[in-house]
């Protein structure tokens, strides 16, 4: 903690169902309980109720107005109900310890108890069913890079360190320490934190889990960085480009399905160690990525970062050890059948992550349901190939800008499949407003240059 406190430990939560979760609010005295979900940005939104009410919470969920929610319900359609998922119930690590708080996933409901088709949690369950019912499991395994500062108003950073610098250069061991510490009370696991290459950046891996779990986790992970920042007195922000000249921050984002407990992506026959599987579901992704860049980077923000020269990747390829391809296959390790992969590193950590996470594994299923072929691998550094030459290894760009990913969303069968109707057409107009917004504004680059000029 900021001031030197050793925090209380935090019992390890196990719970399966809703009686589970109302054993575990009284005997560990919970104040409250928080029933979260996330907007069609991705928004963390919660409310909380009381021990006394939260029988009724478990059963038939909590009544709310989703008309103030961006992309839910219109002003006449405003009644929603939150129905917490009881497997997802955890104590928050920097509330009183005395008389905790705990928080709850939810599903959004209809007035009728059917599923919101606004709700995006509810948008990946849909197609992870469906990958289920074809004997797949969707693993995934993000790497969130984020910066500290020293408040939200400026991008002073807290150091000048660099790439696994350690001390004096890297200042934010003892917040990631402490992050990681309340990521592991809460059931997350960590695999790994290290100084990323930019001053005051940062990144703490997550151990891979399947598809609805970790994107739960990305949620969670996101808010207590920020939290344990907030205790520390600095601010952490997960905007892709927030320093001119330095390298954006991206989450990269490893991939595989299995059949049980076999990887369906591993063949060891195969001279890249890829399954027939592995390589049409790469080959997805590649066909799609320009349709869903919109979702993996859906800020006007977030193509700062796309562009040559700070290690984001900008052009539609696959490598296995050439890190300026979009698509990364981490080498195969002898005996780590599991572990066999695909890294997609084009997405930033400021996307929603169901919605993300939804069309990638869209993508790559659209690969192996119409048995894409795999174009071979990349390995020469792309950044110094000229135009003609990455047309002859046709190799496409990803879009430059938010409004040449809209377009490219706005006419993709797949992602208005996987996103269905509602979200689709409310993630395109809110897209479609921001870029408007940006488009007129007129910034301090533009007075700097011109006005002094023209």
């Amino acid at each position: 903690m900021a001031d030197g406190r050793k925090a209380k430990a935090i019992p390890k939560i196990e719970c399966g169902n809703q009686e589970d979760v109302k054993r575990l609010v009284r005997d560990l005295h919970v104040s409250f309980i928080q029933f979260w979900f996330v907007d069609v940005l991705g928004f963390l939104k919660s409310f909380a109720v009381t021990p006394s009410e939260l029988s009724e919470g478990l059963t038939e969920g909590m009544g709310f107005d989703g008309s103030s929610i961006e992309g839910f319900a219109r002003i006449q359609e405003s009644d929603m109900i939150a129905k917490p998922d009881p497997q997802t119930f955890q104590l928050l690590p920097w509330r009183d310890a005395e008389r905790p708080v705990a928080r709850m996933f939810c599903d959004i409901l209809n007035p009728d108890g059917t599923p919101y088709d606004g709700d995006s949690r509810f948008v990946f369950k849909r197609l992870l069913g469906k990958v289920a019912e074809k004997g797949y499991s969707f693993y995934v395994g993000p790497e969130l890079e984020y910066f500290y500062f020293k408040d939200n108003r400026d991008t002073e950073p807290l150091d000048s360190g660099g790439y696994f610098d350690t001390r004096p250069l890297d200042v934010g061991s003892d917040l990631r320490r402490d992050t990681i510490f309340a990521l592991q009370s809460m059931g997350i696991q960590v695999e790994y934190s290290h100084h990323e290459v930019a001053p005051s950046q940062h990144e703490i891996d997550l151990r891979y889990d399947e598809g609805l779990k970790m994107a739960d986790k990305t949620v969670t992970y996101r808010l207590v960085i920020k939290e344990i920042a907030r205790q520390h007195g600095v601010y952490a922000t997960f905007m892709p480009k927030p320093i001119f000249g330095q390298n954006g921050s991206g989450m990269h984002v490893h991939q595989s399905l299995f059949e049980g407990a076999r990887n369906a992506f591993h063949d060891g026959s195969d001279k890249y160690n890829l399954s027939p599987i592995a390589k049409h579901y790469i080959a997805g992704l590649l066909r799609h990525a320009p349709e869903i860049a919109a979702i993996t980077n859906q800020w006007v923000n977030s193509y700062k970062r796309l562009v040559p020269g700070y290690e984001a990747p900008v052009y539609v390829s696959w490598a296995r050890r050439n890190r300026s391809a979009m698509i990364r296959v981490p080498m195969y390790k002898p005996g780590k059948e599991a572990a066999t992969r695909m890294e997609f590193r084009s997405p930033d950590p400021a996307c929603n992550p169901y919605l993300a996470f939804a069309v990638m594994l869209g993508a790559g299923m659209d690969g192996i349901e119409k048995k894409m072929d795999l174009p071979d691998p990349i390995e020469e550094d792309i950044y110094e190939m000229n135009p003609a030459e990455r047309k002859a290894h046709g190799i496409r760009d990803l879009p430059g800008n938010l409004y040449a990913a809209i377009l490219e969303a706005e006419k993709s069968k797949l992602v208005k499949e996987v996103l269905g109707r509602h979200i689709f057409s409310k993630f395109i107009e809110n897209k479609k407003i921001e870029w408007d917004t940006y488009r007129i504004h007129v910034s301090r680059y533009e007075l700097d240059r011109y006005l002094p000029r023209l």
